[in-house]
């Protein structure tokens, strides 16, 4: 089954979800797959996470995806690695005031093309 993005019309979105698909297929990885299916599918199903909610459910240490928008409401204090479809500006700002990272779905897909020890959140 392909995952070509034929119905979205937003350049980056496509390019994420294609180089997603590509790392999948290179290494094997059921979890970048899933989050590239999650993505290529309709927009009301992507998640929306606020940082108040992410730092009940998320330990330092931990690496996080969402397959959607992070945004900046509540308070965060743990240090993790925070990774999502898009991100508020607040939000990246609150994560890095406490030691926390933020980094694009590629950019943690390329440094974990396995997708081991990530959590998912949406």
């Amino acid at each position: 089954m392909s995952l070509k993005p034929v119905n979205k019309e937003n350049p980056a979105l496509k390019a994420t979800i294609e180089e997603l698909t590509k790392i999948s297929r290179e290494n094997g990885s059921i979890f970048w797959r899933d989050i590239a299916a999650r993505l290529n599918g309709s927009r009301k199903n992507y998640s929306s996470v606020n940082l108040g909610k992410l730092d009940t459910l998320v330990k330092d240490g931990e690496t996080v995806v969402i397959p959607g928008a992070l945004l900046g409401a509540g308070y965060f204090e743990k240090k993790a690695t925070l990774s999502a479809l898009k991100a508020s500006k607040s939000a990246q700002e609150k994560a890095s005031k406490v030691g926390s990272t933020y980094k694009t779905l590629v950019e943690l897909a390329r440094e974990n093309p396995k997708g081991t020890n990530i959590k998912i959140l949406g």
